[in-house]
């Protein structure tokens, strides 16, 4: 069995071809996907040739871990799942590529645990489940932001989670003018304009590795910065203006079942909406153009790829 793949062959360098898959086992399901969507973050240190070592990392390298899809076969111990529709958060599925994250492809093949069910209704919205999910986890193991740092998708499903959830709008920060608009029930302003020095709980969802020194004089005595994005330089920062805050620093991963659970159920009653957030869809076929302008262009938040073409 074969699929059509993105493929990242070197820094900046993307092709679009046939790849042989891993036959399925008993307990796995095959995928023709719908929509794959692009991370700013991650995908774009792996274009850019910065991503740091992680096992398994290596070109050439299928991307991609926000797929949507239906599963169209299945090995006989989960036959049942034919017909649903699922999140696939990557895949590892290539004969002849690595697949660090893996999901950018018109068929995956995964182990049925990895295969999550998802509204269909949703449509191309559903490549957003691992980033909201992953926004939710980070409140989750701490407080809600009253400052958010970056006004991209990620900060942009923190405000509105913070929202959903009850806690206060905050405040958010954010440099590009192109970026500024969309604020649903809170304010987005640029840090120059901020005077506040009490924020207790402050997010950063910009990936800037200096943002520490920008953030910590915004800061309560005692207050939280949390590391919600991906930082592919150092993370250091003034030793003398944290220590006289008595801050606290905390780093947030990726989401675990319990956030996509709770993300779910938070779309499900309507207190949270993903509409907005995704501003570029090409075909797949145009994945050339699409990454180039997903990494480049502030006017673009959310760039996905059309499968339906390639299936």
């Amino acid at each position: 069995m074969n699929a059509l793949a993105v493929i990242l062959e070197g820094p900046e360098r993307l092709a679009l071809r046939e790849l042989e898959l891993t036959p399925a086992g008993p307990g796995d399901v095959v995928i023709d996907i719908a929509w794959s969507g692009i991370s700013s973050g991650t995908e774009k240190l792996l274009w850019d040739g910065r991503m740091p070592d992680f096992p398994g990392m290596g070109y050439p390298l299928v991307p991609g871990y926000e797929s949507i899809g239906r599963i169209v076969d299945a090995g006989s111990d989960v036959r049942g799942r034919i017909g649903d529709w699922v999140f696939v958060p990557g895949a590892n599925c290539y004969q002849d590529a690595r697949g660090l994250f893996g999901g950018t492809a018109s068929r995956l093949i995964v182990p049925s645990a990895r295969a999550l069910p998802v509204p269909e209704r949703l449509g191309q919205s559903g490549v957003l489940c691992a980033l909201a999910a992953t926004a939710l986890h980070a409140i989750n193991g701490g407080t809600a932001p009253d400052l958010i740092i970056g006004h991209g998708v990620l900060g942009r499903l923190l405000a509105r989670l913070t929202s959903a959830l009850g806690s206060p709008a905050p405040t958010v920060w954010e440099t590009s003018e192109a970026r500024r608009d969309g604020a649903a029930g809170y304010t987005v302003i640029t840090p120059g304009d901020d005077d506040r020095r009490d924020y207790t709980s402050i997010y950063d969802a910009s990936g800037d590795a200096a943002i520490i020194d920008a953030a910590t004089p915004h800061l309560a005595k005692g207050g939280e910065i949390t590391l919600a994005g991906f930082y592919a330089e150092r993370v250091n920062f003034a030793f003398p203006a944290a220590f006289m805050k008595e801050a606290r620093l905390r780093i947030a991963a990726e989401w675990q079942p319990g956030d996509l659970a709770q993300t779910l159920s938070l779309i499900e009653s309507g207190k949270l909406d993903l509409t907005g957030l995704i501003t570029d869809a090409r075909p797949a076929h145009a994945a050339g153009e699409a990454y180039p302008q997903a990494f480049n262009d502030p006017a673009c938040l959310k760039m996905v790829l059309d499968w339906s073409e390639a299936a």
